[in-house]
């Protein structure tokens, strides 16, 4: 079994920057691909990136390409979302999970474990 917990979130004004960060218990964090996920009020959860095993390859959703940088550490059980140039649309429970899906999948029903999430607000 294995536990996610994230933190870094917190209230933001529209351009700001955030750094999420996800730590993972055990000592398998390494065989998983990992992904960022959000919920934002009224609307289902939501891809917002991903990364494979050895963190070479990565995904994002169109709508955070380019301000958003997905990156992991897997001597330090660490995964992390730089969040930059952010919006007010971009206001939502994140969410990190761990998938045994190979490569970089944005399904969240291919991923098996998950945090419990750290809001993320972001002022206009």
């Amino acid at each position: 079994q294995v536990q996610l917990v994230e933190s870094g979130g917190g209230l933001v004004q529209a351009g700001g920057s955030l750094r999420l960060s996800c730590a993972a218990s055990g000592r398998t964090f390494s065989t998983y691909t990992m992904g960022w996920f959000r919920k934002a009020p009224g609307k289902e959860r939501e891809f917002v990136a991903t990364i494979s095993r050895s963190g070479i390859s990565t995904l994002y959703a169109d709508s955070v390409k380019g301000r958003f940088t997905i990156s992991r550490d897997n001597v330090k059980n660490m995964a992390y979302l730089q969040m930059n140039s952010l919006k007010p649309e971009d206001t939502a429970v994140y969410y990190c999970a761990l998938s045994r899906v190979l490569g970089t999948p944005s399904n969240e029903h291919e991923y098996d474990f998950w945090g419990q999430g750290t809001q993320v607000t972001v002022s206009s």
